[in-house]
């Protein structure tokens, strides 16, 4: 699936949906009814994703998982005011504790986003690519650049809790309840991901800059033009002489 029409459905399926059912059913459907539909479909929609579409069990897919997990779990937690906001800015403060926590244990969860997207196929690689990671200047760019996701998360969660504990102001239950809720999503939900994409995109191009600063490059061709992998095998030659092999 293109990445086009596959962050269009995110945004139909985990907005535009949830926003029009929480609009327009919750007088046919009762308004605890139609709130928990519409709390429900972007997490349907994730376990859709995960067991039909990407169809792939990793660590990217199993934090993203437990995020959907969490959410369908307190769907069913019917609270307002205060209480709402923190039920809803949950997921966020779930990653701001799973990203800050990886800073604390010395193992940054930027680094298995990193040597993921990298998909080192074969044992040879991953071994280098985690002895690259391993260098101390590439450590120090995944625990910044966990940090800079950490940060925006943070940010993030107090907008997030800001926004439902001022617009989301009726008592559970009824249809003004879901109409603020609908108002807030219709906030939220389009804008937080801008931030966080940004952070990410911040955080690993911290660490591919730190990688490619380890690796030596090919005679005539500018670095960044280069297979990552073709310049690791040229690493390990030039570091093993006898490692004449070039996949690595």
């Amino acid at each position: 699936m293109k990445q086009s029409t596959k962050l269009m459905l995110d945004i139909l399926m985990g907005a535009v949906i949830p926003i029009l059912i929480l609009n327009y059913l919750t007088r046919p459907l009762g308004a605890p009814v139609a709130y928990v539909v519409a709390a429900l479909v972007p997490v349907g929609w994730v376990a859709f994703d995960l067991f039909f579409l990407t169809k792939k069990f990793n660590f990217i897919t199993s934090f993203i998982g437990l995020t959907a997990i969490v959410n369908g779990a307190l769907a069913f937690w019917f609270v307002d005011g205060v209480r709402f906001a923190i039920k809803d800015t949950a997921a966020l403060a779930l990653n701001v504790l799973v990203f800050a926590g990886s800073i604390l244990i010395g193992r940054p969860v930027l680094r298995f986003f990193a040597a993921q997207a990298l998909n080192p196929d074969t044992a040879e690689r991953e071994a280098a690519l985690g002895e690259l990671l391993d260098l101390p200047d590439v450590r120090r760019a995944l625990v910044s650049g966990t940090l800079v996701i950490v940060l925006a998360n943070l940010l993030m969660a107090a907008v997030n809790f800001y926004l439902n504990l001022t617009i989301v102001t009726a008592p559970f239950g009824g249809e003004e309840f879901n109409t603020q809720v609908a108002r807030v999503n219709g906030i939220t939900r389009i804008l937080l991901p801008i931030p966080s994409i940004a952070a990410f995109a911040a955080g690993i191009y911290l660490v591919y800059r730190a990688l490619y600063r380890e690796l030596p490059t090919e005679a005539g061709k500018p670095q960044l033009e280069s297979d990552f992998w073709d310049l690791v095998a040229l690493r390990e030659n030039e570091r093993r002489p006898e490692a004449l092999s070039p996949e690595v």
